[in-house]
């Protein structure tokens, strides 16, 4: 297939992704502040639970958990949908909630999750963000993480990884990992154990990782990654990625002099397991207790 070719990004984008951010976040306070019977939360893995394989034995796997959507995710994607596709038009968009527009041949993708954490957000927690990615020819090349509770917005544009926070005003940050390089020392997140299932060896091992780390904390979702990419934390492991929960964070790990991968080494543009590390030698150690 001949792909479309890229088109420069505009030079403002960084205002342009800061005015639609501003208005997913007045939209996503309201929704977090407000009545919780109008979140009109509904499970979207309810249709597979229950479900049994051809032996009769029950399906295992994120169908049986509680996978909430909220009207704050779909008004959220449909903003920022619009605004993207406006801004940039004939690219692709892949979002959590609405799925993929744009032409197949794009030379360029954004990525977006509205609410990544939405379990967090339905339980009043500031561990979520609203995510926006860019892949550019097979690369993750920027990205941004919106918390609209705290005021801060993390971001990685032309390899530069900075925060801002509303309460000290409109000067960016510089982001910067850690450095740390031994396991032992190392402060570990992962949102919650089970995406490394409930059990089995896969899990074994998982637990043998957590017991080798200094500090194992769980929660997060994307929030981690960010304390990641500002040296608070040294070390995010997580399963069952989708796409769009991970694009977005990959260029401000790497931008912040951290690493991030999956199995095979390269950008888990895919999702699926994921090691986030301040440096590629805690990161080696990682896998090497985690690969089988």
């Amino acid at each position: 297939m001949t792909r479309r070719p890229t088109r420069p990004l505009d030079p403002d984008l960084t205002e342009h992704l800061d005015e639609l951010l501003a208005a997913s976040g007045r939209i996503a306070r309201r929704h977090f502040y407000g009545d919780l019977a109008a979140l009109a939360a509904t499970d979207k893995g309810a249709a597979d639970r229950g479900a049994v394989d051809s032996n009769g034995a029950a399906v295992r796997g994120n169908g049986h958990r509680y996978d909430p959507v909220t009207e704050a995710d779909r008004a959220i994607e449909e903003l920022l949908r619009a605004g993207i596709s406006s801004m940039s038009p004939g690219d692709r968009v892949v979002g959590e909630e609405n799925g993929v527009t744009g032409p197949a041949d794009a030379a360029r993708t954004w990525y977006l999750d509205p609410i990544d954490g939405t379990k967090a957000f339905l339980t009043g927690m500031a561990g979520w963000g609203t995510l926006v990615g860019v892949v550019e020819d097979g690369r993750a090349v920027a990205g941004w993480m919106d918390q609209p509770v705290l005021g801060e917005t993390f971001s990685a544009l032309h390899g530069r990884a900075t925060v801002r926070r509303r309460a000290d005003g409109p000067e960016a940050i510089d982001l910067r990992v850690s450095g740390c390089t031994e396991l032992s020392e190392a402060i570990m997140y992962t949102t919650h154990p089970s995406m490394f299932g409930d059990d089995g060896e896969v899990r074994d091992r998982y637990d043998d990782l957590g017991r080798r780390v200094r500090l194992q904390r769980f929660g997060g979702d994307c929030y981690a990654y960010c304390m990641l990419a500002a040296g608070r934390v040294d070390l995010v492991v997580e399963a069952d990625l989708k796409s769009y929960d991970i694009v977005a964070l990959i260029p401000i790990i790497e931008a912040a002099g951290g690493v991030i991968t999956g199995p095979d080494g390269r950008q888990p543009l895919e999702g699926g397991t994921v090691v986030a590390a301040a440096t590629p030698e805690l990161a080696e150690q990682a896998w090497a207790v985690l690969r089988p």
